[in-house]
C-alpha cells in the first residue's frame, strides 16, 4: 500500500524529477484535466472532489513514510490545485498556459489566505489546502482577466 501511496502522492513519480518538482507535479494536472473536462459537469464536479481526496489521502500518508513535513517530493497538491485552476479555463495552450502561470505565481509566492492555511494546517489537508487556494485565487484572477480582456 505504501508504493501505491508513493506513487499517487509523487504524481506518478513526477515529484522525483530534478529541479523543481512543484513545477513538473503541476504539468501532470493537464493530460488529467484532457481527460476528465469531457465528462458531464456533475460527474467533473465528482470526480474532481474525489481526486482532491485522493490527494489528501496520499500526502498525508506520504507525508508519514517519508517521515518529513510537506517533502517537495509530494506533488499531488499541485496537480489538485491546478485541477482547480484550470475549471472553465477555454481548452487553448494560452489559455491553459495563463491558468498554469497563475497557479504557480500563487503556488510559490503564497499570498494571504495562502500564507496562513500553509503555515496553520498540518498532515494531507495541510498540504494539499494550500494549493487548493492557489487553485482558487488563479481560477479567479484568470477568469475576471478573461471578463476584462
Amino acid at each position: 500500500m505504501d508504493r501505491l501511496f508513493m506513487f499517487i502522492a509523487t504524481g506518478f513519480y513526477s515529484g522525483y524529477l530534478p529541479k523543481a518538482p512543484g513545477t513538473w507535479g503541476t504539468m501532470v494536472a493537464f493530460p488529467i484535466h484532457f481527460f476528465i473536462c469531457q465528462l458531464t459537469p456533475a460527474t467533473y464536479g465528482i470526480t474532481l472532489a474525489g481526486i482532491i481526496a485522493l490527494a489528501i489521502i496520499s500526502a498525508g500518508s506520504a507525508e508519514k513514510i517519508i517521515d518529513r513535513k510537506d517533502p517537495g517530493i509530494i506533488v499531488i497538491d499541485e496537480i489538485a490545485g491546478m485541477l482547480i485552476a484550470l475549471i472553465g479555463v477555454p481548452a487553448s495552450p494560452m489559455a491553459w498556459l495563463a491558468a498554469f502561470i497563475l497557479f504557480r505565481l500563487f503556488d510559490i509566492t503564497k499570498p494571504f489566505p495562502i500564507s496562513w492555511a500553509d503555515k496553520r494546517i498540518n498532515g494531507g489537508t495541510g498540504i494539499v489546502v494550500d494549493d487548493l487556494l492557489a487553485g482558487i485565487l488563479a481560477l479567479i484572477v484568470f477568469h475576471g482577466l478573461s471578463l476584462l480582456l
